[in-house]
């Protein structure tokens, strides 16, 4: 929600992440963010999760945004490393996954390569 924000201009922080850079290069940032985040609700529903749809537009987009293999293990690796100090019993079930199959968000779509140049990488 925090990055809808930001790519809305309606924060003063965050406004340089790396990560929004992949939405910044759509043509439309905040429908892209919205589709992105309408798949976060959906999700959030079939774990029973509570989730403030009001506060999005639940829409989809005709095509899907390429994300290479490379940055999801990234993004993965990173994850687990948080989850390792915040939800040790979650890193557990995480850790032993195999990357391959990690799934993104349905709004990308997987292609071949490695870490995103737009990446900070520790």
């Amino acid at each position: 929600m925090l990055a809808k924000r930001v790519l809305e201009g309606k924060t003063r922080g965050y406004v340089n992440h790396p990560q929004l850079i992949r939405f910044k290069l759509y043509d439309k940032p905040i429908d892209l963010i919205d589709a992105y985040l309408t798949q976060i609700y959906y999700e959030a529903e079939k774990r029973g999760y509570l989730f403030d749809y009001s506060k999005i537009r639940c829409i989809t987009i005709s095509k899907a945004v390429s994300v290479t293999c490379g940055q999801l293990k990234y993004e993965f690796k990173h994850l687990l490393e948080k989850l390792k100090k915040r939800d040790v019993k979650r890193f557990e079930e995480l850790k032993r996954l195999n990357t391959k199959f990690i799934k993104p968000n349905p709004i990308f779509r997987v292609v071949e390569g490695g870490i995103e140049s737009w990446e900070r990488v520790e």
